[in-house]
């Protein structure tokens, strides 16, 4: 995921363009400016790029729906860790390019492959369906591109308040689900993993869930992509950078990251957009390697605007939807004995 060291707390400016302070390493050993992304599935085809084939250590595979589909990638080695800079482990990433035009059946379909997946995971992790979960919202609920974590937590069915008092008979197959929105170092002077770190250990759940808002390499991917993974949240990683790590190592559970991608960084739209005008010249800045590339890009447009992140300007009606999506789909996984209809109907 993104390695910003430091971040400046999210704002409610213009709704368009948010600042980061400082630029930093992303993926060992390809230089201070390559190309970042917190998506597993583009930092792999980045190294594919780079490399010229698929590179050792990764596995892959797709599955395909009517409307979406659902790329998992393994990263199952150190090298494959180094080249691609995501931590190992299974990172499945559902995208469907139309669903904010499209019809009903494209969100239900988003939100069975995101339950699917992360059922298969929690199973994975050896988490079972009587097994309590803490989910919790990242980010900042004053900043839109920055609010998925927060929206999709007031969207969960929770149950732990009420699982305390009924007998087991009567609890019909509903999780212990507990859920906790911790803000941002900013509002409250504590680090996240910290007020996280705390809940774990007073409440004692047998696994967590961290939602967040990501940043993505391609524009194309703001509001419709799901990325589900089960290494947590990294140092550096997200929009709001969370600092510490919030990991299986850190919590003492597992820990699974759902996150979905809000902003993408202003030099990769320059660098995207020159490529494109320059294809076809006998001096041409596509054909520069992507890490003097994104050197040239900083250098023209200056420091500051190389300092600020992009998100759309309808950003709060893509985190409305793609938060029910999401927390459509957690709730399907969550609650076996609910149905479809069930788990829509609690959520509007």
């Amino acid at each position: 995921m993104i390695d910003w060291r430091s971040f400046e707390e999210l704002r409610v400016n213009s709704g368009m363009l948010h600042r980061r302070s400082e630029l930093v390493e992303q993926a060992k050993g390809f230089g201070r400016a390559s190309v970042r992304t917190d998506l597993a599935v583009e930092a792999r085809d980045l190294a594919r790029e780079r490399l010229g084939a698929e590179p050792d250590g990764i596995v892959s595979d797709e599955e395909k729906g009517d409307f979406a589909r659902a790329i998992t990638v393994r990263v199952l080695t150190p090298e494959a860790e180094r080249v691609t800079g995501k931590r190992m482990g299974t990172y499945v990433t559902i995208h469907c390019p139309d669903i904010r035009v499209s019809q009903k059946e494209a969100k239900e379909e988003v939100a069975k492959f995101l339950s699917s997946k992360l059922s298969q995971m929690m199973a994975e992790l050896g988490i079972g369906p009587e097994d309590e979960v803490l989910v919790a919202g990242l980010g900042n609920w004053n900043a839109t591109p920055d609010a998925i974590g927060p929206t999709v937590v007031g969207k969960l069915l929770v149950t732990r308040h009420l699982h305390r008092v009924l007998p087991p008979e009567k609890r019909g197959g509903l999780r212990s689900v507990s859920a906790i929105s911790p803000g941002v170092l900013g509002l409250t002077g504590i680090e996240t993993a910290e007020i996280i770190a705390s809940v774990v250990e007073k409440t004692r759940p047998r696994a967590a869930i961290v939602v967040d808002a990501l940043a993505a390499r391609s524009t194309t991917r703001i509001g419709t992509s799901v990325q589900i993974g089960n290494t947590g949240i990294n140092p550096g990683s997200g929009v709001g950078n969370r600092r510490f790590g919030i990991t299986a190592d850190s919590l003492g559970i597992p820990v699974i990251a759902i996150g979905v991608p809000t902003v993408v960084d202003v030099t990769t739209i320059v660098m995207d957009v020159l490529g494109a005008i320059s294809r076809g010249e006998d001096q041409n800045i596509a054909e520069l390697p992507p890490e003097r590339m994104r050197d040239a890009v900083v250098n023209m447009i200056g420091p500051d605007m190389s300092q600020m992140v992009v998100t759309p300007k309808e950003i709060d009606v893509i985190v409305e939807m793609m938060s029910t999506v999401v927390a459509g789909g957690m709730n399907t996984a969550l609650h076996e004995a609910l149905t479809e209809d069930e788990i829509y109907e609690y959520l509007h």
